[in-house]
């Protein structure tokens, strides 16, 4: 049975920090390149951060350059979001996923920036 499932979000402080994990079972993780979206509320789901299969190469929304890492390791199926300096517009639902021949995503964890 294939999973992703994320963890590590919260309400947290504007200027705070977050790290989000992405922990994978049912498939051959360490094939397939991984993806942060994010969702903010009554808005479409926007893509945040990429790495490929090998974490060689990452990319990253203008958005978020300079302020959040995306990194995984492939002995533990899991795939990282550090988040530091957060702003009250990060504030949505965190979603990974995992794509190949096949996409699979994770049920999404909330992350609120908020005084």
């Amino acid at each position: 049975q294939v999973q992703l499932v994320e963890s590590g979000g919260g309400l947290v402080q504007p200027g705070g920090s977050l790290r989000l994990s992405c922990a994978a079972s049912g498939f051959t993780f360490r094939t397939y390149a991984m993806y942060w979206y994010r969702q903010a509320p009554g808005k479409e789901r926007d893509l945040v951060a990429a790495i490929t299969t090998d974490g060689g190469r990452t990319r990253y929304a203008d958005s978020v350059k300079g302020r959040f890492t995306i990194s995984r390791d492939n002995t533990k199926n899991t795939a990282y979001l550090q988040m530091n300096s957060l702003k009250p517009e990060d504030t949505g639902v965190y979603y990974c996923k995992a794509e190949a021949i096949y996409e699979y995503w994770g049920q999404g964890t909330q992350v609120t920036v908020a005084s």
